[in-house]
């Protein structure tokens, strides 16, 4: 069966998506277009390049502290410098190799630029800070000047990833100027809404949170739970209003909450849990899913 695919972003937890994909493509469903945020950016576009989910699963066992946090000052003392990296750099790690990692392995199915892709195939969301704006890549390509048929895949996996302070933003050079990037998940994590408007074929959204009855609550007692409080609230309110109107039915729900975004040097084991959490939840989604 031919349908549409949403992933959210989820930052370390995003293997789980790779779990709920290896079920899906089990059971025959094949992916036309697919969109993403962060994490599940990267996972639809391993899709859209055709990584099949066991050699997805493969890649993501395989991103490790080596190749996601390279320091900016790698022979300083980086606890002496970590507020100055953010300070003037504005993020503790550069994302320049985890970039590279995703070009070898894009490149490996013969993908280097979205026109490698088939027309269409896969959106991106990443948040434009300095125009205060969500971007669609390659969609809002032409509105910067820039070709989306030369845009590097991989660049704009790493927009889409570039989580604020933890990792450097993406300084995207065009006709406005420099524009600085981030990632997507400030504005949307879950962009289910994407494919609402042009439905050709059934869409499932995959995302790595509880659906909205079962989310606990914010727990706000002083100002660093207030700020976790507002940063959530501004990423998830627009997109679990859209799902709640819309699509609930068509989302497959991964509560990953006890797993932190930044933890990417979690164990073999945590990795493997969270594929099984991700399939575990697709198949019983798929029990009681009709179209």
């Amino acid at each position: 069966m031919y349908i549409d695919g949403v992933f959210s972003g989820g930052g370390a937890k995003g293997i789980a998506l790779a779990g709920a994909y290896k079920v899906l493509e089990n059971e025959g469903f094949r992916f036309v277009r697919v969109a993403g945020t962060s994490a599940g950016s990267m996972v639809a576009a391993f899709i859209a390049a055709g990584y099949t989910s066991k050699e997805m699963i493969a890649l993501l066992k395989e991103l490790n502290n080596d190749i996601l946090l390279d320091q900016p000052f790698p022979y300083l003392p980086f606890k002496a410098l970590r507020w100055i990296s953010i300070y003037w750099r504005l993020g503790l790690y550069k994302g320049d190799t985890f970039e590279n990692w995703l070009s070898v392995k894009l490149k490996n199915k013969g993908v280097t630029v979205f026109s490698d892709l088939r027309p269409h195939s896969l959106r991106v969301i990443a948040s434009d800070l300095t125009n205060g704006k969500l971007m669609v890549l390659p969609d809002d390509l032409p509105s910067y000047g820039l070709n989306p048929d030369s845009f590097s895949v991989a660049r704009a996996i790493r927009m889409s990833c570039s989580l604020p302070y933890f990792f450097e933003p993406v300084k995207l050079q065009s006709n406005q100027g420099q524009s600085i990037v981030v990632d997507g998940g400030v504005l949307s994590n879950f962009p289910i809404w994407l494919f609402s408007k042009h439905k050709k074929r059934p869409v499932i959204g995959v995302t790595l949170t509880a659906n909205e009855k079962e989310r606990p609550k914010n727990s706000i007692k002083h100002a660093f739970e207030l700020f976790g409080a507002l940063f959530e609230t501004m990423r998830d309110a627009h997109d679990a209003r859209h799902i709640a109107s819309r699509h609930e039915k068509n989302i497959i729900f991964i509560p990953a909450d006890h797993v932190m975004a930044t933890d990417f040097s979690m164990t073999d084991e945590k990795k493997e849990a969270l594929i099984e959490l991700g399939k575990l939840k697709t198949e019983t989604f798929l029990k009681q899913w009709s179209y």
